[in-house]
């Protein structure tokens, strides 16, 4: 079988599969408003592949590429029918690590049986504590609603991470208050620079709050060192004198493309190879092992060689 790989020597070990582009929330970041959510579900529940079908294509791909992981994602993958069945059938093709990216409005009744499925970790979004951050974040309300799925992740044996994308003017206050709610949970925190997707594809700059100002805030509170920083790995760590560790993702001022090993599966079926670009490859489900190893290749193209471009495709399309 040909080994899929390109000139600097990447290859996909990471499948994100988007199970489906719609959402129960609006957050500023990723929709313009609750009209691109609604448009979203209305289009995508059309072609959502049931299933069976995923598993079809998650399980020639992991044929080929010989995965380690497969993230979930969506819009909100807890709003996927037949999630647990999903996972399980999963776990059944043999790939090590299932991990999932929620808003985690759902998480505290599905992370037990998501869990006994075969589910390793699950990543929440949480943008803020306070509730009127959370509301101006998210356009919904219940920040506590979130942190109660986060409780019920980890009662059930779930390894949680807990992300914050931070935007200058926005929730830039909240940093320290969502770093005390993951230390005191025993949760990893990455904060998360914005990206340049959709409708901000043009005016990200606007909201960036960067690492160095990120790192900034935190050494108010706390002493920190740099830890090493793993392969493939989106987040950079540290941690503090007294032992929490918390990550930031500086997709702008310290891209980290050049060993990224991520593939993205669009909840159609189509297979895209870096968030920057606005050209799926479609998976023919009755092509032979040839063409879907040059599609791959295709899709190994699309990567950037040092830094992310930005796409005004949004993430709620594509996952992120």
């Amino acid at each position: 079988m040909a080994v899929v790989q390109d000139q600097y020597g990447r290859q996909f070990k990471t499948l994100r599969v988007s199970l489906l582009n719609h959402c129960n929330l609006g957050c500023v970041y990723c929709v313009a408003g609750d009209e691109e959510v609604k448009a979203a579900g209305a289009a995508g529940k059309e072609r959502l592949l049931t299933v069976p079908a995923l598993l079809e294509i998650i399980g020639r791909l992991h044929g080929q590429l010989q995965l380690e992981t497969i993230r979930l994602t969506g819009g909100e993958p807890l709003l996927y029918p037949g999630l647990v069945e999903l996972i399980r059938g999963i776990r059944a093709l043999g790939i090590p690590a299932i991990k999932l990216t929620t808003n985690g409005f759902l998480l505290d009744r599905l992370a037990a049986p998501m869990k006994e499925a075969g589910m390793t970790s699950v990543n929440v979004s949480l943008d803020a504590v306070d509730e009127d951050v959370f509301y101006h974040m998210s356009r919904r309300h219940s920040a506590e609603r979130v942190i109660r799925g986060i409780d019920a992740a980890k009662d059930a044996g779930l390894d949680v991470k807990i992300n914050t994308v931070v935007m200058r003017g926005i929730n830039d206050g909240q940093i320290l208050p969502l770093l005390d709610l993951a230390f005191s949970r025993h949760c990893r925190i990455r904060f998360l620079e914005v990206m340049a997707m959709g409708h901000l594809h043009d005016q990200a700059e606007k909201y960036l709050f960067t690492r160095a100002e990120i790192l900034s805030v935190i050494s108010t509170h706390h002493q920190c060192k740099p830890l090493d920083r793993m392969v493939s790995a989106t987040a950079t760590y540290w941690q503090t004198e007294e032992g929490h560790q918390f990550g930031v993702i500086a997709n702008e001022t310290e891209p980290f493309c050049r060993d990224c090993d991520r593939l993205r599966l669009d909840s159609s079926g189509q297979i895209y190879g870096c968030l920057s670009s606005n050209h799926p490859i479609p998976l023919g489900r009755d092509e032979d092992e040839t063409i879907w190893t040059e599609k791959l290749q295709q899709a190994l193209l699309q990567k950037q060689a040092l830094r992310f471009t930005g796409s005004d495709l949004s993430m709620l399309h594509i996952g992120g």
